[in-house]
């Protein structure tokens, strides 16, 4: 079957809780053994004592291991990458650094791809070095060749434990090709130490990208984002190989950054119109990526329905990208005098960070989500003061773009004005 059609019931059966068509809210911290001979056996398995006897499961011990709303949730997100496992946390946040720090140690390595999100961008960058991480990034657009050299020059000698990319990235939608870096990652792995290839797949997925069809050993979301899509909960989640989210989930248990049993419930109705939602936010979001693309105020737009034809970027999505999604990103003429008086008058969209939501909003990255990444990556990735980000939603494509029009107006009155001045003097 199709992915959509297990997120009604995969894992969970009606006639074990009294008929009930949705599964009840677990609300539990802990669980009852039904012998202390029971009670032996799951802590023994839970850490790592011993391996599970042929037929022998494993049962709940506690809401922090592992929990039946839980279950059902990681059972159910790992359908959509066509993972063996997954496993879900209290923010995307929180999936990103138990994922790192399940296997990059003190001493190692550490390769991303900029832009990333705001937040992991701090992580990579004044976290992960307090640790005695090294850390090295790439930019889209350099080849395997140049990548390599950069490594060999910033961290002569060191292989990477990990390889992390955000694709597209946030905030101008760039694209890393996915099976570049797979080579890269095989040929930094050695019989001593495996080099894992990490997908930040938040923008286009689970439904509009699989990375672990190119070759990602883990794929990692935000799942407050699309996968959450009603800005009433915060989750992030990594899909991959039982192995290697077993781990993670070891990690998991002490760190104590698991996702609480409302917020599964939550986010497993949320999983039940995860594609419808996509793909009708996806089609609004041509329509007015469309209007933006002809407007006079509009000096570039960065959406993946609207690349060079010919171009690297394109070559790249029409690889390993299903559909354009819901995020645009533009530039204003002007600056952030201009940008500004957009999002000021701007009516309809919410004047808010986060993304993938039933309602639609707009940001301004430079001095928003992205306000702590370095001067020079800012410049050098087209984070400017006049770009704009929107997430387009589920409200009439028409009425945002007619929205949209009259806080163009608003703009253009600003950038004329700011003209007049400059001339005058």
């Amino acid at each position: 079957m199709s992915p959509e059609s297990y997120m009604m019931s995969l894992g969970y059966s009606a006639k074990d809780h009294q008929g009930a068509v949705k599964a009840p809210i677990f609300q539990t911290s802990t669980f009852a053994f039904h012998t202390a001979e029971e009670g032996k056996a799951f802590f023994e398995i839970a850490y790592g004592l011993r391996e599970k006897r042929e037929g022998e499961e494993l049962g709940m011990i506690y809401s922090r291991v592992d929990n039946p709303n839980m279950h059902m949730l990681e059972q159910r997100l790992a359908v959509w990458d066509n993972a063996e496992a997954g496993a879900f946390f209290s923010s995307g946040m929180a999936a990103i650094t138990t994922t790192v720090f399940t296997f990059v140690r003190p001493g190692d390595l550490f390769v991303y791809a900029s832009p990333v999100y705001g937040g992991t961008d701090h992580f990579f960058n004044h976290v992960l070095p307090q640790f005695g991480i090294k850390v090295v990034k790439f930019f889209p657009g350099e080849t395997e060749i140049e990548i390599l050299k950069r490594i060999e020059t910033e961290a002569p000698g060191m292989k990477p434990a990990m390889i992390y990319i955000e694709t597209p990235g946030n905030p101008i939608n760039s694209l890393i090709d996915l099976e570049m870096v797979r080579d890269m990652a095989d040929g930094f792995t050695s019989f001593e130490r495996e080099c894992l290839m990490v997908v930040d797949n938040t923008f286009l997925g689970p439904v509009f990208q699989h990375p672990m069809k190119f070759g990602a050993d883990l794929v990692v979301y935000s799942a407050t984002k699309f996968i959450g899509g009603h800005s009433d909960v915060i989750a992030g989640a990594c899909v991959g190989s039982s192995a290697l989210i077993g781990q993670i989930k070891a990690m998991r248990t002490f760190f104590g950054s698991q996702i609480d049993p409302n917020s599964a419930w939550l986010l497993m109705r949320s999983l039940e119109t995860l594609k419808i939602r996509m793909e009708q936010q996806s089609r609004s979001a041509v329509e007015i990526a469309q209007y933006l693309l002809s407007h006079n105020m509009v000096s570039e737009l960065h959406y993946l329905g609207f690349l060079e034809k010919g171009s690297d970027q394109e070559r790249i999505y029409q690889k390993q990208c299903e559909a354009p999604g819901s995020m645009i990103a533009f530039n204003i003429k002007g600056g952030e005098k201009e940008a500004f008086a957009f999002l000021n008058n701007l009516e309809l969209f919410k004047l808010a960070v986060s993304l993938g939501s039933t309602e639609s909003l707009a940001e301004h990255p430079a001095t928003m989500t992205h306000v702590d990444v370095a001067p020079e990556d800012r410049d050098r990735l087209g984070i400017s003061p006049n770009l704009i980000r929107l997430s387009i939603g589920l409200e009439n494509p028409g009425d945002l773009i007619l929205k949209i029009e009259k806080a163009l107006e608003k703009a253009e009155e600003t950038y004329l004005n700011n003209q007049k001045l400059e001339h005058s003097f």
